[in-house]
């Protein structure tokens, strides 16, 4: 994580070069990069729907529902510091979009923390540090259950369809893990970029490194949320990278190293889209579990110190999620160039999970983590898989 602070000095400095080109007539006016899902899907012609749903442990998130065929629900699931956004900032070439037009029922979720799901029944996230005290584990054994249970009785169907993408991914086999009777509640588990494993990720594992020490100069500075909407660090961000030249050379610069290179998998007149949907807020104790994985080179539980681990597991450190008891259909979709989710990892993890229907590995040699959401060409490289995997569920 030291990498990624002084990637963030970088980009200050960036800035300063950057400030001419940000503030004359270069920069962006494209309202994508001010619209919300909602508003996302109206203009591409979709009627969408704002719901509410609520946690077991108080949690008020955000799903938003473009209406389809009530057989066939889709939940879509973002990646680690994402939202929904990321299934439509493409417009018409986005998946959530794509879904809608082959009459899919669309279900975008947003887990606790992100900017549309910032709300508790009754903690205040600018107020409480309790409110902010989860990480991935609590997005798959309460947030998951809620939206899949939420939109089954709006259905009235026994089973949902699930694509996630990255720590989207993660979650389901935490959830078919800890709470197994959802297994039978899930038709199909689209993997986009499974993440279980980190072992052979050098850029997570290089940052994850420094993570205790962030992690500590976080604690001393009382910084539970980090990229709120409102924080200097995400001003920054939308300030610098908010030209198609600017933009680019942020992904260039700070994606890119972390993700895996593509040149041509993102065009510079989208890069300050991308951006500006991403990233949002997120919780200290959520990246530092991710650091944790990586470090572990195995899928653990949270590691709280020796003394609590024994006080809540049983054992001086963190048991690994059994992935036997994720009995769900899962199809993993992997790109070759994807420097978090690698190959090997996946590999690793497709001998672990008990019900692997497929694992595609798609043929553009330079298709990386960040593609998955933001590729221009995903309509055609990526989507027809998806739509083939879907359809086969419904013989």
């Amino acid at each position: 994580m030291m990498d990624f602070a002084l990637e963030w000095v970088a980009l200050f400095m960036l800035s300063l070069f950057m400030n001419d080109l940000s503030s004359d007539s270069g920069m962006v006016s494209h309202e994508d990069t001010t619209l919300n899902f909602t508003e996302l899907a109206i203009k591409y012609g979709q009627t969408c729907e704002e719901h509410d749903v609520i946690t077991e442990d108080g949690y008020i998130l955000k799903l938003f529902h473009i209406p389809g065929d009530k057989t066939r629900p889709v939940l879509l699931i973002s990646g680690n510091m994402g939202s929904a956004d990321e299934y439509i900032v493409r417009g018409n070439t986005s998946l959530a979009i794509a879904l809608a037009k082959a009459n899919y029922d669309v279900w975008g979720g947003n887990v606790r923390g992100c900017k549309y799901s910032r709300r508790h029944l009754t903690l205040d996230p600018d107020v409480d540090d309790g409110f902010w005290d989860f990480s991935f584990h609590e997005y798959g054994i309460y947030d998951m259950p809620a939206f899949i249970d939420y939109i089954l009785t709006d259905t009235e169907q026994k089973q949902v369809n699930v694509i996630g993408f990255s720590i989207g991914t993660t979650v389901f086999y935490i959830l078919g893990s800890e709470r197994p009777e959802y297994n039978e509640k899930v038709k199909i588990k689209i993997s986009l970029a499974p993440a279980a494993y980190l072992s052979h990720s050098v850029s997570v594992s290089a940052v994850s490194v420094f993570a205790p020490i962030i992690n500590r100069f976080l604690l001393r500075a009382g910084q539970e949320e980090l990229y709120s909407e409102n924080s200097t660090t995400i001003r920054l961000i939308r300030r610098v990278c908010s030209t198609p030249l600017s933009a680019y050379v942020c992904l260039i610069l700070f994606f890119f190293p972390i993700c895996g290179y593509d040149s041509k998998g993102i065009e510079p007149d989208f890069a300050p889209i991308a951006i500006a949907h991403y990233p949002t807020s997120v919780s200290r104790k959520n990246l530092l579990h991710l650091s944790q994985v990586a470090n572990s080179k195995r899928f653990p539980k949270f590691d709280y110190g020796v003394e609590e681990n024994i006080a809540r597991y049983g054992s001086e450190s963190p048991p690994n999620y059994n992935l036997t008891a994720v009995t769900m259909k899962v199809a993993l979709i992997s790109g070759k160039n994807d420097l978090i989710s690698t190959l090997p990892d996946v590999k690793l993890l497709k001998a672990k999970l008990p019900n692997v229907v497929d694992h595609i590995i798609l043929k553009p040699k330079r298709f990386n983590h960040i593609d998955f959401t933001w590729g221009k060409n995903n309509h055609k490289v990526l989507f027809p898989h998806i739509f083939e995997l879907l359809e086969s569920q419904h013989v």
